[in-house]
């Protein structure tokens, strides 16, 4: 396993943490969940905002569901897909009223049930949320991987499938966040490699 050196590279990526915005969601199972939702192809600055405004008009997945779909659609502007996303948040409320009683699951495949949410989205609800382990794979854990040389993968879904297997369960819930926040810093492939070779990690 040293070959990886899974150890140096935690601690290094620690030391150089920056605050990844929707963390302070973090500890709300309906706040993560909406924002996460939200995330998808929109900057995290962008999502943050848009979250924050929907939350003040539906503090909980109750109020959301009684929300009229354009004035969900006004809040969440201008994150991506925002039409489709509206829709999907009107829908996914209606099902957690009428399913699990109003509260959020903490099951990956009963989130993934759930309108507009794929296993990335349900891994990070189950890690921020409920601190359950799960392997939150987006572009930077995808990318940042392949060039550690810990995983050979073409796709993020690849990508989860390989660490599970490699790596040690004490990392699943910090691997999102922390490889997130560098890859936010070194926003470019030649970035993170140099980052990665100054640190003699690759």
């Amino acid at each position: 396993m040293n070959i990886y050196k899974f150890e140096k590279v935690f601690s290094i990526f620690r030391k150089k943490y920056q605050l990844v915005p929707l963390e302070v969601f973090g500890n709300n199972p309906y706040k993560t969940l909406v924002s996460t939702l939200l995330s998808s192809r929109t900057k995290d600055e962008v999502t943050l905002e848009a979250s924050t405004r929907l939350f003040k008009v539906a503090k909980d997945i109750k109020i959301l569901r009684y929300q009229d779909i354009k004035l969900i659609e006004k809040l969440i502007y201008p994150v991506g897909f925002y039409h489709v996303k509206a829709k999907q948040l009107k829908m996914l409320s209606e099902r957690i009223l009428k399913e699990f009683k109003g509260k959020i699951p903490d099951n990956r495949e009963e989130l993934m049930k759930l309108p507009g949410v794929g296993r990335k989205t349900a891994n990070l609800v189950l890690n921020r949320a409920f601190n359950i382990p799960a392997i939150a794979v987006d572009t930077h854990v995808h990318k940042i991987s392949n060039l550690l040389g810990w995983v050979k993968t073409k796709t993020p879904e690849q990508t989860e499938k390989e660490l599970i297997k490699i790596l040690p369960k004490k990392y699943w819930p910090e691997i999102n966040r922390l490889f997130v926040s560098i890859g936010r810093q070194y926003n470019s492939k030649r970035k993170i490699t140099e980052f990665l070779h100054n640190k003699k990690l690759i």
